[in-house]
């Protein structure tokens, strides 16, 4: 079976499932989505102050990615590095539909937490499923980072009425 094949990478470490590296790419994928969907959106709202915090959420997934993809590296796996491309038409039917909101800032902050919700439920889902080891660490690790990230957007769309 396939989930069941194994690598290890060459300094002799923990061994990296074909599943774990399959769901780990998935994660940094999703992340790298979101990232390009927070810039975006930082980029189009119109309040200083949400625009800096949608700059700071990039930032702290871009610690995510970083540290997913060093982690793939360490075992002499290569990481994702791009988004899918059906997300690029995603990522464009969702600005659209925002921007023809009246409302925008509201639109772009209810849509940021939906997505960053659906990260956050993708992180503990993966979680469950793979071995313990080293991505299940640099996983944990990461995951109170994800879950400050969705408590602020939480915050914000419960401040604007979700």
């Amino acid at each position: 079976m396939l989930a069941n094949t194994r690598f290890c990478d060459q300094a002799g470490g923990d061994p990296v499932s074909l599943e774990t590296r399959h769901l780990c790419n998935g994660l940094i994928r999703r992340s790298i989505e979101l990232r390009a969907l927070y810039r975006h959106a930082a980029a189009q709202v119109s309040e200083p102050g949400l625009r800096t915090v949608l700059d700071e959420e990039a930032q702290s997934l871009d610690a995510v990615i970083a540290e997913l993809q060093t982690q793939m590296r360490n075992h002499d796996r290569t990481p994702a590095t791009r988004s899918r491309m059906i997300e690029a038409a995603r990522h464009r039917f969702d600005v659209w539909l925002v921007r023809g909101m009246p409302r925008s800032d509201d639109a772009w902050i209810r849509l940021l937490a939906r997505h960053e919700q659906g990260l956050l439920r993708a992180f503990e889902r993966v979680l469950t499923r793979v071995s313990a080891g080293d991505m299940t660490t640099t996983l944990h690790r990461q995951l109170p980072r994800l879950q400050s990230i969705h408590l602020d957007m939480h915050s914000l769309a419960k401040a604007v009425g979700q």
